[in-house]
């Protein structure tokens, strides 16, 4: 690595680092549509299964970048900035939601399930702020990525809940439509979040941003729109619509992680030197 006035992809946000992102925005996901499915009266079997993955998701997640912390025992040191560090409202809010959850488990009623599905929200809106917060990074630090972070998040947690949910009880007829509809929201977020960014980047980070954009498009919305539609419009329900919901979730849901690596890995240039007058050999 040389180190000069022009920008350079960072290294000290790596694969566990994009983990975090991707994992604990899955599962923030899962566990906001297994508590809106809970406060919807939903078969047990279905929103537990959910909620329990979501979690599990988040935990690993928070794992994933502990274990990047170059001194793992000082990790608690984050939890002491939450005024100014969204990396600190990130940590706090994760045991809330663990504890929420088993509120919500051991008592099956309406307000932990809107108390959960608000936690789930705030954690994948942290994480959208933590990357917008990282000034020095022109890809990451734009408006538009906490809305397209949160807008993941459900999406991946929807296209999980599909994905594990049709094949322990019947999808609802809705379920369809409602992938459709959040797979092209999130498609256009990401278009303006790309248009917003394409001043400030640099070519590396374009092609970077631009690949996986075109993933995103092609095998994270218009396949699994198509395939959540081709669900709907099957006769009855059965084998081949739980086949296709679950195909078009597990796409919508692959979609957006590949994004998120793409975006923390790939994408991650920083703004290089800011000089105004470089110095010259022999000059004074």
């Amino acid at each position: 690595m040389s180190y000069g006035p022009n920008p350079w992809r960072q290294t000290q946000w790596d694969a566990r680092a994009a983990a975090n992102f991707m994992a604990g925005g899955a599962g923030s996901g899962l566990v906001f549509v297994g508590a809106m499915l809970a406060a919807a009266g939903t078969a047990p079997v279905v929103w537990i299964a959910c909620i329990g993955l979501g979690v599990a998701l988040v935990g690993a997640g928070l794992t994933a970048v502990w274990f990047e912390i170059g001194r793992p025992l000082r990790a608690l040191n984050v939890i002491f900035n939450p005024g100014t560090s969204w990396m600190a409202r990130e940590a706090m809010i994760a045991p809330l939601l663990f504890a929420v959850a088993f509120s919500l488990w051991a008592t099956r009623t309406l307000f932990f399930a809107v108390l959960l599905a608000l936690l789930a929200l705030a954690f994948a809106y942290a994480q959208g702020r933590l990357l917008h917060a990282a000034k020095g990074i022109p890809a990451w630090h734009d408006g538009a990525v906490p809305p397209w972070i949160v807008a993941t998040a459900i999406v991946e947690g929807l296209g999980l809940a599909l994905a594990i949910g049709v094949w322990i009880a019947p999808a609802h007829g809705f379920a369809g439509p409602a992938l459709a509809l959040a797979v092209a929201l999130r498609a256009a977020l990401w278009f303006v979040y790309r248009r917003r960014v394409s001043a400030s980047i640099v070519a590396g980070a374009a092609r970077a941003l631009d690949a996986a954009g075109r993933n995103l498009l092609l095998a994270g919305t218009v396949l699994p729109a198509v395939l959540a539609l081709a669900a709907t419009a099957t006769a009855e329900p059965g084998f081949a619509r739980a086949a296709l919901l679950a195909a078009a979730g597990a796409l919508a849901w692959a979609g957006g992680w590949s994004v998120k690596f793409a975006l923390v890995c790939r994408a991650s240039f920083n703004r290089g030197f800011a000089l105004a007058q470089l110095p010259v050999r022999g000059r004074r």
